[in-house]
């Protein structure tokens, strides 16, 4: 028979109570006990942050103080990312090290070893466990620890930096190209003045697939929650006339979300919301011209007949606004891109970048963005507001 686990907490007086442990400068551990806490429940979470906050700062002490030379790899792995590497990295790194770290590096540790005891097979196998989860794992998790166990051979915790000797992963090509704030200003000021600037701005600050926005109808926005439900999407359905094996033709036609992630809630920026208010009145006009010819879809993005675009005018329309400012070529995809460096630059955690971005998983949205972290450029990305003024050219 099992037993149950035993509270943490204890009701004394007239509230919730628990011990606590604080170490002191000397090494020395001081027990004490913190109360005032209305259900066990609350005491049992202040419990867990004091006990994470003491496990910690012993590791810290005795790393500093090299009072334990036996210490685990999990323990000075945690501690040197930490205490160590987090403090000269900027936030986009430290997001995407977090997640090497705490998802792909320790959960495949299958038996914790000691530091010293850590060598070249050991690191294969974990390498090798860690790599299955998507593309860059293997690579990012070896680059990893090359430069914890760099950091412990200058430590004086090992002879020898066993990582240059295991089974190297090849690097990914990163395929995220992210315009420089300038060149975004540029982008955005000509945008602004072309009729598909609400279908850039939802790409870019909401990340949205070329589909997705296609299929947005004015009923998906909230205005009560400055809100928008993505529940649909527009893709081309190719025709294959019977007993051929050629397509004849696409057909454009409504389908659900790509996954099942990508039936999501979105906020809206203002600047989009503005620009809505615009669309629905141009709208009206193409109504007013087409009279009951107007195929009322309530589509925001739509011909003058109220049909939905084709699947390609959107990255046509981009394409010129690009060849004709001088800009790198930014397709719908690339303006999602930028959205999720966005986001990675503001220190959002993945698993929420994923859930925005509506991907099936968040190895997923690790797998686009672990080297864009990299680039100096996102961290400037946010500096200033990229929506050109009233007054601005």
């Amino acid at each position: 028979m099992s037993r149950e686990k035993k509270s943490v907490a204890f009701y004394q007086g007239s509230s919730w109570f628990h011990r606590t442990k604080v170490l002191q400068e000397n090494g020395e551990i001081k027990y004490g006990r913190r109360g005032g806490f209305a259900t066990a429940s609350e005491a049992e979470e202040s419990y867990r942050k004091c006990e994470e906050e003491f496990q910690k700062a012993y590791r810290s002490y005795q790393m500093t103080h090299k009072l334990n030379m036996d210490i685990s790899f999990k323990d000075y792995l945690i501690h040197w990312f930490e205490e160590i590497y987090s403090a000269r990295i900027e936030n986009t790194t430290r997001m995407v090290g977090a997640y090497t770290l705490y998802n792909l590096l320790l959960p495949h540790m299958e038996q914790d070893i000691k530091l010293r005891y850590v060598n070249v097979e050991y690191l294969n196998r974990l390498l090798e466990r860690a790599a299955k989860a998507t593309e860059s794992a293997g690579n990012k998790c070896r680059e990893m620890l090359n430069l914890s166990l760099k950091e412990a051979v200058t430590q004086g915790f090992l002879k020898n930096n066993p990582v240059p000797g295991t089974k190297p992963y090849r690097r990914k090509t990163p395929t995220v190209a992210v315009l420089s704030k300038e060149k975004m200003k540029v982008f955005l000021a000509a945008a602004s003045k072309n009729g598909w600037y609400l279908e850039i701005l939802l790409a870019l600050f909401c990340g949205l697939r070329k589909g997705e926005i296609q299929g947005l109808k004015m009923e998906d926005f909230c205005i009560e929650s400055h809100s928008v439900h993505i529940k649909r999407q527009i893709t081309s359905n190719p025709i294959v006339p019977k007993g051929d094996c050629k397509i004849a033709d696409y057909q454009i036609i409504e389908k659900q979300p790509k996954t099942v992630n990508s039936d999501r809630i979105l906020n809206v920026p203002d600047v989009i919301w503005k620009e809505l208010e615009r669309r629905k009145t141009q709208i009206m006009i193409y109504k007013d011209a087409k009279g009951e010819s107007f195929c009322d879809k309530g589509y925001i993005s739509c011909r003058e007949n109220g049909l939905p675009h084709s699947v390609t005018a959107l990255n046509n329309a981009l394409t010129k606004i690009c060849e004709k400012n001088g800009l790198p070529h930014v397709t719908v995809h690339g303006l999602r891109h930028m959205y999720a460096s966005i986001l990675l630059a503001q220190g959002t955690p993945l698993i929420k970048i994923s859930a925005c971005l509506g991907h099936a998983s968040v190895n997923t949205t690790y797998e686009y963005y672990c080297e864009v972290a990299d680039d100096d450029e996102i961290i400037g990305f946010m500096n200033s507001t990229f929506i050109p003024g009233e007054d601005e050219e």
